[in-house]
């Protein structure tokens, strides 16, 4: 996780888990929606994910 990520987990979650795929993206836009934090916690544990398939 680098440190770009991980402030644009912070400042905007949506955009740090682009590349994660489209799931991703919804699932974080909607708990943004709910509130900041989940939305910044969502994001920063998709990016933490260390069992990711490519």
């Amino acid at each position: 996780m680098s440190l770009l990520r991980v402030l644009l987990a912070i400042l905007f979650p949506p955009l740090a888990v682009v590349d994660q795929g489209c799931g991703s993206i919804v699932i974080v836009f909607l708990l943004t929606l709910l509130g900041w934090v989940p939305g910044v916690l969502a994001a920063l544990i998709i990016l933490n994910n260390t069992n990711r398939q490519l």
